[in-house]
């Protein structure tokens, strides 16, 4: 960066389904002329800008997010240049749906990853230019369902097209006496004796650990006291890190961008294998890593003199207003087919005494400012956002900058759930700062 300055402001999770307005309402306004002020911002799209093209999938990420391709227009107007694409959404309308999306975002020259073609395009990077230095970025997701990854390309078949994948193994801890009850169990049911037929026919095979006990599609071993722990798929982290050693060299930042609802203790706690993960990431050359996908705000973390955002939260929520279901949504969510979708919502969230409409923290997001000098980070400033919780349907989900009591209210909710990363955040009235030193 040859000593330039830049300033690269971070959101996370954009759901959008109308016209943003961005420059024409004033209450939005002053939020994104800061996000056009910035050399470079980040967002993630939760959305599929595919105009409902494609074949609507069985398995969605809870809704079917299709969007019109103009949701591009407006969040490239509100001053957006990244877009991570690796979501459990992006493949909500088939592999055809996702097709339609990507050629959306080409054909406006967007700088986007995570989805691709084939394998080896969702793992590429993308860099984006500026005057002021080069940002790269990788995307990927842990959270999605099977055969939504990107299969690599062999020389006598094409990959399948998909997402840049972070897989993680489950391991469930129970104690002696308790595993001794699920072999009684998978035994008396016959599902063990399912599972060894199997691994004979070759359709499975053993664990490579023997004390490891394999229970439909779970993995059992004794431990002292139960818990459930997650570690990264090496395969897929070395696959990563293959691409974040070519951005290094290539780009004066390297953002890692990972989307993952997995939780630990609270939903506000990451995984244990996000922060292993993250934690590598940046060991390895990345210079932020940026997290979203559980729809509220987690701690932040400053490893080695970088930042890790376990998770922003929403930047813009219009879930509600998906105009298009299809038939096996109603199914999902046990509602008459004769119902219109905004009357699904309602009955999913019954009339918002339930789901995202009656807990405010998904309402509340930070968006931070990080100022670089070469590629050294100098500060990071922190906007707390509301997206106006219990406005009406149609209003609420769209971001503006948090004032007054509501805004040091989000700032200091934010300090706690980063004060056990061992991060420091001063609150400044309607705006803070992390400590880095």
């Amino acid at each position: 960066m040859n000593g330039s300055s830049l300033r690269l402001l971070l959101t996370g999770d954009s759901i959008l389904q109308r016209r943003l307005q961005s420059r024409a309402d004033d209450g939005l306004r002053p939020l994104f002329d800061r996000v056009r002020a910035a050399d470079v911002a980040f967002t993630n799209l939760e959305v599929l800008a595919n105009d409902y093209r494609g074949e609507p999938a069985l398995e969605s990420g809870g809704s079917h997010f299709g969007a019109p391709a103009w949701v591009l227009d407006e969040l490239t107007d509100a001053g957006f240049d990244l877009f991570a694409t690796a979501t459990n959404h992006c493949l909500d309308y088939s592999i055809s749906g996702l097709i339609h999306s990507i050629e959306a975002m080409e054909a406006r020259g967007l700088s986007f990853a995570g989805v691709g073609r084939n394998l080896e395009d969702a793992r590429r990077p993308v860099y984006h230019t500026h005057p002021n230095g080069t940002v790269a970025m990788i995307s990927c997701a842990s959270s999605f369902a099977k055969g939504q990854e990107a299969s690599a390309q062999r020389p006598d078949l094409p990959g399948r097209p998909g997402l840049n994948p972070l897989r993680f193994e489950t391991m469930h801890e129970v104690t002696q006496s308790q595993l001794a009850t699920l072999r009684e169990i998978a035994g008396q049911l016959g599902l063990e004796q399912e599972r060894l037929q199997k691994i004979r026919m070759g359709f499975a095979f053993p664990p490579s650990d023997p004390s490891v006990f394999p229970l439909n599609g779970m993995n059992f071993r004794s431990a002292n006291q139960a818990a459930v722990r997650t570690t990264v798929n090496s395969k897929d982290v070395a696959g990563i890190v293959r691409w974040l050693n070519e951005a290094r060299g290539l780009a004066d930042l390297v953002l890692v961008s990972i989307h993952a609802h997995e939780q630990g203790d609270s939903k506000e706690i990451p995984a244990e294998f996000l922060p292993v993960f993250a934690r590598e990431m940046i060991d390895k050359g990345a210079d932020l890593v940026v997290g979203h996908g559980p729809h509220l705000l987690r701690g932040m973390e400053i490893y080695k003199g970088k930042p890790i955002f376990y998770s922003l939260g929403n930047f813009i929520g219009q879930n509600e207003l998906v105009p298009k279901m299809p038939s096996d949504a109603y199914e999902r969510f046990r509602a008459d087919p004769d119902l219109t979708p905004g009357q699904v919502y309602q009955k999913r969230t019954n009339n918002d005494q339930g789901g995202f409409p009656s807990d405010r923290r998904y309402w509340e997001s930070v968006a931070p400012i990080l100022t670089y000098e070469g590629n050294v980070l100098k500060g990071i400033e922190l906007l707390p956002v509301s997206l106006g919780w219990k406005e009406s349907r149609h209003r609420r989900g769209r971001p503006r900058l948090a004032e007054g009591e509501e805004a040091r209210s989000i700032l200091d909710r934010f300090a706690t759930l980063s004060r056990p990363f061992g991060t420091t955040i001063e609150l400044g009235g309607e705006s803070a700062t992390v400590v880095l030193a």
